[in-house]
């Protein structure tokens, strides 16, 4: 790899390590939960791309998301958490079919739910939108990472916004340095597509808002759940 990585040493709390780059494998997986703990934003590989990943509860590191990727505020962020069960959490999921979440996640998948009163989230993400985009993905490493840092991590690609997608930490070294550590999952094999994104809000329906990566195996598992397609129709 000829990609010059810098040298990381010491503790994470004398903020030395800014832009150092770490295997993304479970002996960091505590590492990279104290940085998602102290408000501090990181560079992880998913099942798709690789993402920048914050705490969802802190609006300082959400901020600094926002940023890094010189995104508008209006643009809402997905929030990634460590299993199927800790959605209840931070949406509603009483009116889908049971077993149906299990059955998509974890995987590249983008679910779009109603976050409800209940919701342990911070108003102040995604202002304005009563729903929130939840991801599990098929990735051991971002998942440890949340669940060690009991908490949702707010997720994005990894990227400038409207430039392309990131799958190797090469494709966004000109943002390492704004980033406490990135971890090193390297080369993912699944292109540029993303997850595929779907509005599960309405009972019974659902509306593919993303193609992505996974839409025809996406489609069939809710087909087979019962739910039907709703489509927009332009007028």
């Amino acid at each position: 790899m000829s990609t010059s990585l810098k040298k990381c040493t010491g503790s994470f709390s004398n903020n030395s390590n800014v832009g150092c780059v770490r295997p993304a494998t479970t002996e960091y997986t505590e590492e990279a939960a104290e940085a998602v703990k102290s408000e501090q934003v990181i560079a992880v590989p998913t099942d798709t791309l690789y993402g920048f990943a914050c705490d969802a509860c802190s609006m300082e590191a959400v901020k600094r998301i926002y940023e890094i990727k010189g995104r508008k505020h209006t643009s809402p962020l997905a929030i990634c958490v460590a299993d199927v069960k800790d959605i209840t959490k931070f949406a509603i999921v009483d009116h889908l079919p049971c077993g149906l979440l299990d059955s998509l996640l974890p995987g590249p998948v983008t679910v779009i739910l109603i976050r409800g009163e209940s919701s342990v989230l911070e108003k102040s993400l995604n202002p304005g939108l009563e729903s929130i985009g939840v991801r599990v993905p098929d990735s051991e490493f971002v998942r440890a990472v949340a669940r060690s840092s009991m908490s949702a991590l707010a997720l994005t690609s990894a990227n400038l916004s409207g430039q392309p997608s990131s799958v190797d930490i090469k494709d966004f070294q000109h943002l390492w340095d704004q980033c406490a550590y990135i971890y090193n999952g390297g080369t993912l094999p699944s292109g540029r597509a993303g997850s595929t994104v779907i509005d599960l809000t309405k009972h019974g329906e659902f509306k593919i808002i993303r193609s992505g990566s996974a839409e025809e195996d996406t489609v069939a598992t809710l087909k087979r759940y019962g739910l039907v397609e709703t489509i927009n129709v332009l007028g």
